[in-house]
Protein backbone atom coordinates (compact mmCIF):
# COMPACT_ATOMS: atom_id res chain seq x y z
CA UNK A 1 0.00 0.00 0.00
CA UNK A 2 1.18 3.56 -1.07
CA UNK A 3 0.13 6.87 0.81
CA UNK A 4 0.00 10.12 -0.96
CA UNK A 5 1.32 13.18 0.59
CA UNK A 6 0.86 16.68 -0.76
CA UNK A 7 2.66 19.54 0.84
CA UNK A 8 1.88 23.66 -0.19
CA UNK A 9 4.69 25.76 0.75
CA UNK A 10 4.86 28.83 2.62
CA UNK A 11 1.83 30.17 2.04
CA UNK A 12 2.29 34.04 2.68
CA UNK A 13 -0.54 36.65 3.26
CA UNK A 14 -4.18 36.15 2.07
CA UNK A 15 -2.46 36.07 -1.61
CA UNK A 16 -1.29 32.53 -0.89
CA UNK A 17 -4.36 31.73 1.15
CA UNK A 18 -6.60 32.78 -2.13
CA UNK A 19 -4.15 30.68 -4.14
CA UNK A 20 -4.46 27.65 -2.23
CA UNK A 21 -8.38 27.96 -2.12
CA UNK A 22 -8.45 28.23 -5.95
CA UNK A 23 -5.82 24.73 -6.41
CA UNK A 24 -6.14 23.10 -3.62
CA UNK A 25 -9.42 21.01 -4.68
CA UNK A 26 -8.22 19.89 -8.07
CA UNK A 27 -4.43 19.33 -6.67
CA UNK A 28 -5.85 16.97 -3.96
CA UNK A 29 -8.40 15.07 -6.91
CA UNK A 30 -5.05 15.11 -9.01
CA UNK A 31 -3.00 13.55 -6.57
CA UNK A 32 -5.19 11.61 -4.76
CA UNK A 33 -4.04 12.57 -1.79
CA UNK A 34 -4.12 10.97 1.50
CA UNK A 35 -2.93 13.61 3.75
CA UNK A 36 -2.29 17.59 2.89
CA UNK A 37 0.22 19.20 5.07
CA UNK A 38 0.76 23.00 4.57
CA UNK A 39 3.38 25.53 5.90
CA UNK A 40 1.42 28.75 7.37
CA UNK A 41 4.07 30.69 9.82
CA UNK A 42 3.13 33.38 7.59
CA UNK A 43 -0.23 33.46 6.65
CA UNK A 44 -1.69 35.63 8.97
CA UNK A 45 -0.80 38.72 6.67
CA UNK A 46 2.97 37.80 5.88
CA UNK A 47 3.69 37.08 10.04
CA UNK A 48 2.16 33.96 11.81
CA UNK A 49 -0.70 31.85 12.05
CA UNK A 50 -4.01 32.76 13.82
CA UNK A 51 -7.01 30.57 14.34
CA UNK A 52 -8.81 32.73 10.96
CA UNK A 53 -5.99 31.23 8.79
CA UNK A 54 -6.01 27.82 10.02
CA UNK A 55 -9.75 27.16 10.04
CA UNK A 56 -9.75 28.29 6.18
CA UNK A 57 -6.69 25.85 5.62
CA UNK A 58 -8.42 23.12 7.65
CA UNK A 59 -11.47 23.28 6.28
CA UNK A 60 -9.98 23.37 3.00
CA UNK A 61 -8.97 19.40 4.29
CA UNK A 62 -5.07 20.13 5.26
CA UNK A 63 -4.70 17.66 8.33
CA UNK A 64 -1.27 19.72 9.57
CA UNK A 65 0.08 23.05 9.71
CA UNK A 66 3.81 24.07 9.75
CA UNK A 67 5.52 26.44 11.33
CA UNK A 68 8.80 28.30 11.30
CA UNK A 69 10.39 31.24 13.27
CA UNK A 70 7.75 33.45 12.20
CA UNK A 71 4.95 31.33 14.11
CA UNK A 72 4.86 33.89 17.14
CA UNK A 73 4.77 37.13 15.21
CA UNK A 74 1.28 37.67 16.28
CA UNK A 75 0.45 37.51 19.81
CA UNK A 76 -3.57 35.82 18.83
CA UNK A 77 -0.49 32.93 17.25
CA UNK A 78 0.53 31.71 20.96
CA UNK A 79 -3.12 31.53 21.95
CA UNK A 80 -4.12 29.58 19.25
CA UNK A 81 -0.87 26.95 19.58
CA UNK A 82 -2.09 26.08 23.09
CA UNK A 83 -5.71 25.02 21.87
CA UNK A 84 -4.67 23.08 18.91
CA UNK A 85 -2.48 20.26 18.17
CA UNK A 86 -2.84 20.19 13.99
CA UNK A 87 -0.85 23.50 14.29
CA UNK A 88 3.16 23.13 14.75
CA UNK A 89 6.00 25.01 15.83
CA UNK A 90 9.54 23.59 15.45
CA UNK A 91 9.51 21.26 18.18
CA UNK A 92 13.40 22.20 18.93
CA UNK A 93 12.85 25.26 20.23
CA UNK A 94 13.19 25.70 24.19
CA UNK A 95 11.58 23.34 26.66
CA UNK A 96 8.46 25.49 27.67
CA UNK A 97 7.26 27.18 24.65
CA UNK A 98 3.97 27.15 23.76
CA UNK A 99 2.67 24.42 21.20
CA UNK A 100 3.64 20.95 19.47
CA UNK A 101 6.50 20.10 17.63
CA UNK A 102 5.01 17.24 15.87
CA UNK A 103 1.56 15.19 15.44
CA UNK A 104 0.62 11.93 14.15
CA UNK A 105 -2.28 11.66 11.67
CA UNK A 106 -4.54 8.73 11.26
CA UNK A 107 -5.83 7.91 7.51
CA UNK A 108 -7.12 6.02 5.39
CA UNK A 109 -4.30 4.07 4.46
CA UNK A 110 -2.45 4.16 8.22
CA UNK A 111 -0.81 6.61 10.30
CA UNK A 112 1.29 9.56 9.35
CA UNK A 113 3.60 11.68 11.26
CA UNK A 114 5.01 15.09 10.76
CA UNK A 115 7.22 16.73 12.05
CA UNK A 116 8.42 20.18 12.54
CA UNK A 117 12.32 21.63 13.26
CA UNK A 118 13.89 24.73 12.68
CA UNK A 119 17.44 25.05 11.67
CA UNK A 120 20.41 26.82 13.45
CA UNK A 121 22.84 28.46 10.69
CA UNK A 122 21.98 32.17 9.92
CA UNK A 123 18.89 31.85 12.72
CA UNK A 124 17.97 31.85 16.39
CA UNK A 125 20.46 29.51 18.71
CA UNK A 126 18.06 27.32 19.37
CA UNK A 127 18.01 23.50 20.41
CA UNK A 128 20.02 21.23 17.96
CA UNK A 129 17.46 20.14 15.37
CA UNK A 130 19.79 16.58 14.96
CA UNK A 131 19.12 15.79 18.24
CA UNK A 132 15.74 16.63 18.86
CA UNK A 133 15.01 14.54 15.88
CA UNK A 134 16.57 11.82 17.11
CA UNK A 135 14.44 11.66 20.68
CA UNK A 136 11.40 12.57 18.71
CA UNK A 137 11.77 9.30 15.92
CA UNK A 138 12.80 7.07 18.88
CA UNK A 139 8.94 7.57 20.04
CA UNK A 140 6.95 8.14 16.30
CA UNK A 141 8.57 5.00 15.10
CA UNK A 142 6.81 3.14 17.80
CA UNK A 143 3.80 4.14 15.75
CA UNK A 144 4.32 4.65 12.10
CA UNK A 145 7.20 4.75 9.55
CA UNK A 146 5.36 7.36 7.67
CA UNK A 147 7.31 10.28 8.93
CA UNK A 148 7.39 13.88 7.08
CA UNK A 149 9.39 16.24 8.10
CA UNK A 150 9.02 20.00 7.71
CA UNK A 151 12.53 21.38 7.95
CA UNK A 152 12.43 25.47 8.41
CA UNK A 153 15.94 26.45 7.51
CA UNK A 154 17.72 28.90 5.87
CA UNK A 155 21.22 27.05 4.96
CA UNK A 156 21.33 24.63 2.74
CA UNK A 157 24.33 22.80 3.99
CA UNK A 158 22.50 22.51 7.16
CA UNK A 159 19.33 21.04 5.30
CA UNK A 160 21.70 18.60 3.36
CA UNK A 161 22.89 17.54 6.23
CA UNK A 162 19.98 16.99 8.37
CA UNK A 163 18.27 14.77 5.63
CA UNK A 164 21.67 12.76 5.13
CA UNK A 165 22.03 12.18 8.50
CA UNK A 166 18.05 10.60 8.24
CA UNK A 167 18.44 9.39 5.04
CA UNK A 168 16.47 5.85 5.49
CA UNK A 169 14.92 7.03 9.18
CA UNK A 170 11.98 9.35 7.84
CA UNK A 171 10.10 9.45 4.27
CA UNK A 172 10.29 13.18 3.69
CA UNK A 173 12.70 15.93 4.56
CA UNK A 174 10.90 19.14 2.98
CA UNK A 175 13.06 22.35 3.13
CA UNK A 176 10.94 25.63 3.77
CA UNK A 177 12.05 29.28 4.82
CA UNK A 178 13.74 30.76 2.04
CA UNK A 179 10.54 31.27 -0.31
CA UNK A 180 12.50 30.23 -3.09
CA UNK A 181 11.44 27.03 -5.07
CA UNK A 182 14.86 24.90 -5.61
CA UNK A 183 15.05 21.60 -8.75
CA UNK A 184 17.03 19.46 -6.42
CA UNK A 185 14.49 17.24 -5.85
CA UNK A 186 15.33 13.59 -5.50
CA UNK A 187 14.93 10.80 -3.18
CA UNK A 188 18.26 10.15 -1.02
CA UNK A 189 20.45 6.83 -1.56
CA UNK A 190 18.22 4.60 1.68
CA UNK A 191 15.01 6.25 0.41
CA UNK A 192 14.32 9.54 1.74
CA UNK A 193 12.39 12.46 -0.19
CA UNK A 194 14.13 15.51 -0.50
CA UNK A 195 14.21 19.00 -1.25
CA UNK A 196 15.73 22.13 -0.28
CA UNK A 197 13.25 24.23 -0.45
CA UNK A 198 9.63 23.45 -0.75
CA UNK A 199 9.12 27.54 -2.35
CA UNK A 200 6.35 29.89 -1.67
CA UNK A 201 2.52 30.18 -1.90
CA UNK A 202 1.87 33.97 -2.16
CA UNK A 203 2.93 36.77 -4.35
CA UNK A 204 6.39 36.72 -6.25
CA UNK A 205 5.74 40.46 -7.35
CA UNK A 206 7.72 41.25 -4.12
CA UNK A 207 11.52 40.19 -2.47
CA UNK A 208 10.15 37.36 -0.60
CA UNK A 209 6.73 38.37 0.15
CA UNK A 210 7.17 41.72 1.11
CA UNK A 211 6.42 45.02 -0.87
CA UNK A 212 9.57 45.50 -2.65
CA UNK A 213 10.20 49.27 -1.73
CA UNK A 214 10.10 48.02 1.64
CA UNK A 215 12.73 45.80 1.33
CA UNK A 216 14.78 47.84 -0.89
CA UNK A 217 14.95 50.53 1.78
CA UNK A 218 15.51 48.08 4.48
CA UNK A 219 18.89 46.69 2.69
CA UNK A 220 19.81 50.68 1.98
CA UNK A 221 19.17 52.27 5.03
CA UNK A 222 19.59 49.54 7.35
CA UNK A 223 16.48 50.27 9.34
CA UNK A 224 13.57 48.14 10.38
CA UNK A 225 10.98 48.81 8.06
CA UNK A 226 6.88 48.24 7.75
CA UNK A 227 6.21 44.81 6.98
CA UNK A 228 3.53 45.05 4.33
CA UNK A 229 2.38 41.94 1.89
CA UNK A 230 2.74 42.65 -1.64
CA UNK A 231 -0.10 41.47 -3.95
CA UNK A 232 1.25 40.72 -7.28
CA UNK A 233 2.05 37.62 -9.74
CA UNK A 234 0.76 34.74 -7.17
CA UNK A 235 2.01 31.82 -7.43
CA UNK A 236 1.92 28.56 -5.86
CA UNK A 237 4.46 25.96 -4.84
CA UNK A 238 4.16 22.70 -3.35
CA UNK A 239 5.49 19.02 -3.76
CA UNK A 240 3.92 15.51 -3.87
CA UNK A 241 5.57 12.48 -2.60
CA UNK A 242 4.86 8.88 -3.25
CA UNK A 243 5.44 6.91 -0.26
CA UNK A 244 5.19 3.07 0.39
CA UNK A 245 3.03 2.75 3.55
CA UNK A 246 5.15 -0.87 4.76
CA UNK A 247 8.47 0.65 4.91
CA UNK A 248 8.33 4.33 5.09
CA UNK A 249 10.56 4.72 1.90
CA UNK A 250 9.45 7.55 -1.04
CA UNK A 251 8.91 6.26 -3.95
CA UNK A 252 8.23 9.55 -6.35
CA UNK A 253 8.84 12.76 -5.49
CA UNK A 254 7.48 15.86 -7.53
CA UNK A 255 7.95 19.24 -7.45
CA UNK A 256 4.90 21.22 -8.01
CA UNK A 257 4.76 25.10 -9.42
CA UNK A 258 1.16 26.51 -10.63
CA UNK A 259 0.91 28.80 -12.49
CA UNK A 260 4.39 28.46 -14.29
CA UNK A 261 6.65 31.53 -14.77
CA UNK A 262 7.13 33.32 -17.85
CA UNK A 263 10.27 32.00 -19.49
CA UNK A 264 10.29 34.17 -22.51
CA UNK A 265 10.05 38.00 -22.64
CA UNK A 266 6.78 38.74 -24.91
CA UNK A 267 7.80 41.45 -27.71
CA UNK A 268 4.87 43.66 -28.46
Amino acid sequence: MTLNILFIGDIVGNPGLDMVQTWLPSLEKKYRADIIIANGENASDGKGLTEKEAKILFNLGVKVVTGGNHTWDKHQSQEFLKKDARSLRPLNYPKGTYGNGYIIVETKKGKVAVLNLQGRAFMATIDCPFRTAEWALNKIKQETKVIFIDFHAEATAEKLALASFLDGQVSVVAGTHTHVQTADERIMPKGTAYITDTGMTGPYDSVIGMKTEAAINRFIFQTPQKYQTASGDVHLCGLFIKVDGESGKALEIERILLPEFDRIKKII
